[in-house]
């Protein structure tokens, strides 16, 4: 796995860089997520678990803007955005993954990428400029498929790449324009173990410059990477701690795992 050597770690600090209070979603009379709060800091590994129709889809969503919230609010870098439209928080710092992958496969790799960057900065009044030429959007998909380990990929049509390349692909057009907070939904699914192995050495990597909401199924890579995890059932938070913490909490093993915890045991 590449990496971008000049990108430098951020501290963890105590003020989160988002920050969601009382998140709650309501469709008609179901409630899919309830009373939702938690943190996001820089530096920091956030994993989300539970059952499907847990609402953690459904949290990603709120936070990301596609989902307006019934209720609650959403604070990022101290700054309310809770009825801020997608395509804005996207700009302001805010960046997703979705379970299916999102890519444009007749495209090359480098040029998904070159426009994932420009529709962070789009410059319209540059009409007379072919796309191609833009040496700032240019640079940053170079950037980005560097942090992505794609950078030999980057003249292939990305139609053609491996599953699990075509997720690097996803997370570095996600890079480019520039958030600070990663919202990853279910980046591993589907991987073998050597795509899944470096996927995970590509969060480790990115979690030292981003805060990070990893919602995934693989309890072995979430206990793996995670720095702190949220369990979710029917909508609400069981619990919320460090992954040492959540092996051993009965509830969690009881809701989530089935079972009780014998002594000295762990729940992956």
């Amino acid at each position: 796995m590449q990496h971008d050597a000049g990108m430098t770690a951020v501290p963890h600090a105590a003020t989160p860089l988002l920050r969601a209070v009382g998140l709650t979603r309501r469709f008609g009379g179901l409630t899919a997520v309830e009373q939702v709060s938690l943190d996001l800091h820089a530096g920091v590994l956030h994993a989300v678990i539970g059952t499907n129709g847990a609402g953690k889809s459904t949290l990603i969503n709120m936070l990301s803007g596609e989902l307006a919230v019934s209720s609650g609010s959403i604070a990022l870098m101290a700054a309310d955005i809770t009825a801020m439209p997608q395509h804005r928080r996207a700009r302001t710092g805010i960046g997703r993954t979705y379970q299916r992958t999102t890519i444009f496969p007749e495209l090359t790799v480098l040029e998904n990428c070159r426009l994932a960057a420009q529709a962070g900065r789009p410059r319209a009044w540059f009409v007379w400029e072919s796309a191609r030429a833009c040496s700032h959007a240019c640079g940053i998909a170079g950037e980005v498929l560097a942090t992505a380990g794609l950078a030999t990929a980057a003249a292939r049509i990305a139609g053609t790449l491996s599953h699990g390349q075509k997720r690097q692909l996803e997370i570095a057009m996600c890079l480019a324009g520039r958030p600070r907070v990663l919202l990853l939904d279910e980046p591993l699914a589907g991987m073998g173990a050597e795509e899944s192995e470096r996927m995970l050495s590509l969060l480790e990597h990115l979690k030292t410059t981003h805060a990070i909401l990893l919602v995934e199924h693989d309890m072995d890579a979430v206990f793996r990477v995670a720095d702190r995890i949220t369990v979710m059932v029917n909508g609400r938070v069981i619990a919320s701690d460090t992954p040492a913490a959540i092996r051993i909490d009965p509830a969690v093993r009881t809701a989530y795992l089935g079972d009780e915890p014998a002594a000295g045991s762990a729940p992956c």
